[in-house]
């Protein structure tokens, strides 16, 4: 019988293999790391000290800067480690520990995207049953069902990996472990966690994403049938940001997994796991600030404040 050696260990390629680029790619994602958390910090603050940011929404948008700190800390210290570090490699636990809490942040994620867009929904289309329907023990169910949702949809995925054994190459060509990739080096079957994924994906993943864009169908129907100008800008200014982001959560994450693999698009793998995982956490806050005109009200008082105390 052929010798096996079995794998304790990953070896992860990175982004590039020119070593050229490897301190200009360093300085990169650490700035980007750094303005992510100070970014989702700074909405996690504001919106819980700040009176006129104390509603449903805002509530929303600190759980999902919450969210985005973590899926930025599961993923970039490790790459920032391998970039400058002459061994890029992740232990077997580490890998399948990480592809563990991605699975959680981003199922998390995509139910709590869901929940903004059905906050929007019951402010443009039902405005005057808002504070009745979106009461604080409402808003607190539908996070702690993002977090539920979350767990579970890691829980099934991760089960199944507790039976693979990998003795092939240790390779994943890429700057994280993502659970295609390291299935791709089992040498037993795995058709089931193939069957796994799926299901979940269509069920944790499809699920949200349809309430998401049944929530703005009924949004964009509502804002159409107001009369004035200035009526359908406001409706529209008060969904926009939160639309903006998931637009960009959603097409990354659909250019990334819903194509068939191949070795000719790698890169562009790598480029769209990039945008989903790292630039759109750094993104959320900027463009929130960007779009909501009480959270530049919020910022510019907090600023003025210091300044004064200057």
């Amino acid at each position: 019988m052929e010798n096996q050696t079995i794998i304790t260990e990953f070896i992860l390629l990175g982004l590039f293999r020119d070593p050229r680029l490897q301190v200009i790619f360093f300085f990169l994602f650490l700035m980007i790391f750094l303005v992510t958390l100070l970014g989702n910090s700074a909405i996690i603050l504001m919106t819980r000290t700040e009176c006129s940011l104390q509603n449903p929404m805002f509530f929303f948008l600190s759980h999902l800067a919450f969210v985005d700190i973590c899926y930025s800390s599961i993923i970039v210290p490790k790459m920032l480690e391998n970039i400058i570090g002459r061994q890029k490699t992740i232990s077997k636990e580490g890998c399948i520990a990480q592809i563990v809490l991605v699975f959680q942040v981003a199922g998390t994620e995509v139910f709590i995207l869901a929940a903004m867009a059905y906050d929007r929904y019951v402010a443009i289309c039902e405005p005057l049953h808002y504070t009745t329907i979106m009461k604080k023990e409402i808003c607190r169910y539908l996070v702690s069902g993002a977090w539920v949702m979350g767990f579970l949809y890691s829980l099934v995925n991760a089960l199944p990996l507790l039976n693979l054994h990998f003795c092939k190459s240790n390779v994943i060509d890429n700057y994280m472990c993502e659970l295609p990739s390291v299935l791709a080096l089992s040498c037993i079957q795995t058709l089931t966690n193939y069957i796994v994924l799926l299901i979940s994906v269509l069920v944790f993943g499809f699920s949200p994403f349809l309430l998401t864009l049944i929530s703005y169908t009924y949004i964009i129907s509502t804002i159409l049938k107001i009369r004035s100008a200035e009526g359908r800008r406001k409706a529209f200014s008060t969904c926009s940001s939160h639309l903006i982001v998931v637009g960009l959560y959603y097409i990354a994450g659909f250019l990334r997994y819903m194509k068939p693999s191949s070795e000719s698009l790698i890169y562009f793998d790598k480029v769209t796991s990039i945008q989903y995982s790292i630039l759109t956490p750094m993104l959320n806050p900027i463009i929130y600030s960007l779009k909501n005109k009480d959270i530049q009200n919020a910022l510019a008082k907090k600023f003025g404040k210091c300044k004064f105390l200057k």
